[in-house]
């Protein structure tokens, strides 16, 4: 597969300026912006008040701003990357709809990635996305942004410095971004709160899924990607070696001999949200830890159609 081309371009020009100005009147573009109309309008005013061929100075205030070209050197898209103290915030959008579909923005996510670490010095860079953005979405989970938690219906991602240059290091990227419904998402937290502990380490065990859930991305179930484990999901798992089909079930429908795995298990808390393919780690009733393999997802109610199970 060939990788998708960007370079981001420091110089923003007159034209460019017009041609941000036309992408900002699309409101597929601009669906999920948060501040559009505020960007719109102040580069109009730059472009009416300003008659200068190159206009960078006036885009580059609280931080950097690109222009993102092609391998055609056509301009295709933005990024800015807005600074406080030791800290980036970064924008990105594909402006040209013509070029949707062919993988730009996370080329460009990427590309970014490299000015902030490397020539502006962030040591963490942050991301905040609409919600109903699911391509942004999973562009920054495998670009290795760590999802912070949904606050008014905004994702907050970020990742360090140190983080960054661990993938390079190792040629990967590893995302701790689980999946879950807003459904079982409720159903959940509902029982978290209103259990009553009769141990530290039942607990400790309700607490880690309650954090889970806080981190998880919530996606509408007719959007679910179909190789997630939710709730009721049935998959194949390879545990030390051992091959067993196991169901992610209730409390209320837990039972051992038939490998249906309450969600307040130790196995049913490492296993809700993750993927086929994933490797989960898991710590034995020993302390020691071991690895579950996600081998496949043999049944999964959203993909079915059965939304309320």
């Amino acid at each position: 597969m060939k990788v998708p081309f960007i370079f981001l371009c420091p110089e923003i020009t007159r034209e460019n300026a017009l041609t941000l100005i036309k992408w900002m009147q699309d409101e597929e573009v601009t669906k999920y912006l948060t501040d559009t109309q505020d960007v719109s309008e102040d580069i109009k005013n730059v472009v009416n008040r300003v008659q200068l061929p190159v206009l960078t100075h006036f885009f580059n205030q609280n931080g950097r701003f690109f222009m993102a070209y092609n391998k055609k050197n056509e301009p295709v898209g933005f990024v800015r990357l807005a600074t406080k103290g030791n800290e980036s915030e970064i924008v990105i959008a594909i402006g040209d709809r013509n070029n949707w579909g062919q993988k730009l923005g996370p080329c460009t996510i990427r590309e970014s990635m490299k000015v902030a670490f490397f020539e502006m010095r962030s040591e963490r860079l942050i991301a905040k996305i609409d919600k109903r953005n699911l391509r942004s979405v999973k562009a920054f989970i495998n670009a290795g942004f760590k999802s912070e938690g949904l606050k008014n219906d905004i994702y907050s991602f970020s990742i360090t410095m140190e983080d960054y240059l661990l993938s390079i290091k190792e040629g990967t990227v590893v995302s701790d971004a689980i999946y879950i419904t807003e459904f079982d998402k409720e159903r959940l937290k509902r029982i978290i709160d209103e259990e009553i502990f009769t141990s530290a380490k039942e607990e400790k065990l309700f607490k880690k899924l309650e954090k889970e859930l806080d981190k998880a991305i919530v996606v509408p179930p007719e959007e679910l990607p179909q190789n997630v484990i939710t709730m009721n999901s049935k998959a194949l798992i390879d545990l030390d070696g051992e091959e067993m089909e196991i169901s992610l079930v209730f409390p209320q429908d837990s039972d051992w001999e038939e490998n249906k795995l309450s969600i307040f298990s130790p196995i049913g808390t490492a296993l809700i949200g993750y993927k086929e393919g994933d490797t989960v780690e898991w710590e034995l009733p020993t302390g020691e830890k071991t690895e579950i393999y996600i081998k496949e997802i043999v049944y999964q109610p959203e993909a079915a159609g059965h939304f309320h199970l």
